[in-house]
Protein backbone atom coordinates (compact mmCIF):
# COMPACT_ATOMS: atom_id res chain seq x y z
CA UNK A 1 0.00 0.00 0.00
CA UNK A 2 0.98 3.66 -1.01
CA UNK A 3 1.77 6.38 1.95
CA UNK A 4 -2.02 6.71 1.85
CA UNK A 5 -3.92 4.45 0.90
CA UNK A 6 -6.88 4.43 -1.79
CA UNK A 7 -10.27 2.48 -1.32
CA UNK A 8 -12.67 1.88 -4.57
CA UNK A 9 -16.56 1.23 -3.34
CA UNK A 10 -18.10 -0.10 -6.14
CA UNK A 11 -22.42 -1.29 -6.10
CA UNK A 12 -24.16 -1.20 -9.61
CA UNK A 13 -26.05 2.06 -9.46
CA UNK A 14 -23.43 3.99 -7.59
CA UNK A 15 -26.37 5.75 -5.84
CA UNK A 16 -26.87 3.80 -2.64
CA UNK A 17 -24.36 1.95 -0.69
CA UNK A 18 -20.85 3.00 -2.46
CA UNK A 19 -21.73 6.31 -2.08
CA UNK A 20 -22.66 6.13 1.74
CA UNK A 21 -19.32 4.12 2.56
CA UNK A 22 -16.93 6.21 0.47
CA UNK A 23 -18.87 9.37 2.23
CA UNK A 24 -18.20 7.70 5.73
CA UNK A 25 -14.65 6.64 4.90
CA UNK A 26 -14.03 10.52 3.58
CA UNK A 27 -15.62 11.80 6.98
CA UNK A 28 -14.30 9.26 9.39
CA UNK A 29 -10.61 9.11 7.56
CA UNK A 30 -10.07 12.77 6.33
CA UNK A 31 -7.23 12.67 3.98
CA UNK A 32 -5.05 9.91 5.85
CA UNK A 33 -7.26 7.62 2.89
CA UNK A 34 -8.10 8.29 -0.80
CA UNK A 35 -11.59 7.62 -1.53
CA UNK A 36 -13.52 6.64 -4.67
CA UNK A 37 -16.77 5.17 -5.84
CA UNK A 38 -18.54 3.72 -8.98
CA UNK A 39 -20.51 1.56 -10.38
CA UNK A 40 -20.76 -0.48 -13.28
CA UNK A 41 -24.73 0.56 -14.86
CA UNK A 42 -24.26 3.89 -12.99
CA UNK A 43 -28.04 5.71 -12.00
CA UNK A 44 -28.50 8.99 -12.58
CA UNK A 45 -28.92 10.27 -9.27
CA UNK A 46 -28.09 9.99 -5.55
CA UNK A 47 -31.05 7.48 -3.52
CA UNK A 48 -32.76 10.68 -2.08
CA UNK A 49 -33.16 8.10 1.00
CA UNK A 50 -29.46 7.34 1.17
CA UNK A 51 -28.46 11.59 0.83
CA UNK A 52 -31.35 11.93 4.09
CA UNK A 53 -30.08 8.97 5.53
CA UNK A 54 -26.44 10.47 5.93
CA UNK A 55 -27.72 14.22 6.66
CA UNK A 56 -29.13 12.95 9.72
CA UNK A 57 -25.59 12.20 10.68
CA UNK A 58 -24.30 15.53 9.62
CA UNK A 59 -22.84 13.95 6.36
CA UNK A 60 -24.01 15.63 2.89
CA UNK A 61 -23.95 13.47 0.18
CA UNK A 62 -26.79 15.84 -2.48
CA UNK A 63 -24.14 16.78 -4.57
CA UNK A 64 -22.74 13.10 -5.69
CA UNK A 65 -23.60 11.92 -8.95
CA UNK A 66 -23.18 8.37 -9.85
CA UNK A 67 -19.51 7.41 -11.73
CA UNK A 68 -18.85 4.36 -14.04
CA UNK A 69 -16.60 1.99 -12.38
CA UNK A 70 -13.29 2.05 -15.05
CA UNK A 71 -10.31 -0.38 -15.05
CA UNK A 72 -8.12 2.60 -14.33
CA UNK A 73 -10.09 3.13 -10.62
CA UNK A 74 -9.62 -0.09 -9.77
CA UNK A 75 -5.80 -0.03 -10.91
CA UNK A 76 -5.33 2.97 -8.76
CA UNK A 77 -7.36 1.44 -5.61
CA UNK A 78 -5.34 -0.78 -2.84
CA UNK A 79 -8.74 -2.24 -1.92
CA UNK A 80 -11.81 -2.83 -3.76
CA UNK A 81 -15.12 -3.04 -1.92
CA UNK A 82 -18.38 -4.68 -3.93
CA UNK A 83 -21.37 -3.91 -1.69
CA UNK A 84 -23.20 -7.36 -2.12
CA UNK A 85 -24.80 -6.29 -5.57
CA UNK A 86 -23.33 -8.82 -7.90
CA UNK A 87 -20.91 -6.86 -9.07
CA UNK A 88 -16.76 -7.30 -9.90
CA UNK A 89 -13.97 -5.86 -10.58
CA UNK A 90 -11.48 -6.21 -13.16
CA UNK A 91 -8.37 -8.49 -11.04
CA UNK A 92 -5.24 -7.05 -10.59
CA UNK A 93 -2.26 -8.31 -8.53
CA UNK A 94 -1.16 -7.24 -4.91
CA UNK A 95 -4.95 -5.96 -4.82
CA UNK A 96 -6.97 -6.62 -1.94
CA UNK A 97 -10.72 -7.77 -2.77
CA UNK A 98 -13.57 -7.78 -0.53
CA UNK A 99 -17.66 -8.13 -0.65
CA UNK A 100 -20.03 -6.34 1.99
CA UNK A 101 -23.06 -8.22 2.41
CA UNK A 102 -25.59 -5.00 2.42
CA UNK A 103 -29.04 -5.00 2.06
CA UNK A 104 -29.70 -2.85 -0.93
CA UNK A 105 -31.62 0.53 -0.25
CA UNK A 106 -32.91 1.10 -3.75
CA UNK A 107 -36.62 2.06 -3.37
CA UNK A 108 -36.68 2.21 0.36
CA UNK A 109 -37.48 4.87 2.40
CA UNK A 110 -35.62 6.92 5.19
CA UNK A 111 -36.54 4.70 7.76
CA UNK A 112 -34.96 1.27 6.06
CA UNK A 113 -32.27 3.08 5.17
CA UNK A 114 -30.79 3.74 8.38
CA UNK A 115 -29.47 0.47 9.34
CA UNK A 116 -27.89 0.11 6.55
CA UNK A 117 -26.22 3.58 6.72
CA UNK A 118 -24.99 2.36 10.51
CA UNK A 119 -24.45 -0.76 9.36
CA UNK A 120 -21.68 0.54 6.77
CA UNK A 121 -20.26 3.10 8.97
CA UNK A 122 -18.90 -0.04 11.44
CA UNK A 123 -17.70 -1.63 8.43
CA UNK A 124 -15.99 1.44 7.84
CA UNK A 125 -14.55 1.81 10.64
CA UNK A 126 -12.85 -1.62 10.95
CA UNK A 127 -11.13 -0.51 7.90
CA UNK A 128 -9.99 2.33 8.94
CA UNK A 129 -8.40 0.23 11.55
CA UNK A 130 -6.81 -2.03 9.01
CA UNK A 131 -5.51 0.67 6.86
CA UNK A 132 -4.85 3.51 8.45
CA UNK A 133 -4.37 2.58 12.27
CA UNK A 134 -3.27 6.21 12.85
CA UNK A 135 -6.32 7.70 12.15
CA UNK A 136 -8.93 6.47 14.85
CA UNK A 137 -12.55 6.83 13.76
Amino acid sequence: MADKPSVLFVCVHNAGRSQMAAAWLTHLAGDHVEVRSAGSNPGTAINPAAVEAMAEVGIDISAETPKILTVGAVRESDVCITMGCGDTCPVFPGKRYLDWKLEDPAGQGVAAVRPIRDEIKTLVQGLIAEIAPEKTA
